[in-house]
């Protein structure tokens, strides 16, 4: 009997999961992801891609904004939020913009001397 208990209690059922893109954190707590999937059109049986936004929560406020990341079902949290996030799979990219705006102004600057010793 004890046994048949703990087999009951191991085999809950697992839910939901889905892996997508995080493409706001504005929120707190909350992520929006963004899970893309393919289908084939049931008439012109052509391949659609079909887009679908989740609202999941972010306890630790982990992910940003371009990471791949795996969401759960959970229950409800709010009137939107039926998602929670179980693991941040690949972080995105960060490129430092100060790097790159440092020399494009540089470049202006010489670009503007010339022309006056030019117009001289």
């Amino acid at each position: 009997m004890a046994v048949e208990a703990k087999q009951s209690t191991s085999q809950q059922k697992a839910g939901q999961e889905k892996v997508g893109e995080v493409v706001s954190t504005k929120m707190t707590k909350t992520i929006v992801v963004e899970v893309i999937r393919r289908v084939k059109h049931p008439l012109y049986q052509r391949v659609v891609t079909k887009r679908r936004r989740f609202y999941a929560h972010d306890e630790a406020e982990t992910a940003k904004t371009g990471d791949i990341v795996r969401i759960a079902e959970h229950r409800p949290l709010s009137r939107l939020k039926r998602w929670a996030l179980a693991e941040v799979i690949r972080k995105a990219v960060v490129i430092d913009e100060a790097h790159l705006v440092a020399p494009v102004a540089a470049d202006t600057k010489k670009k503007a001397t010339s022309k006056k010793a030019v117009k001289a």
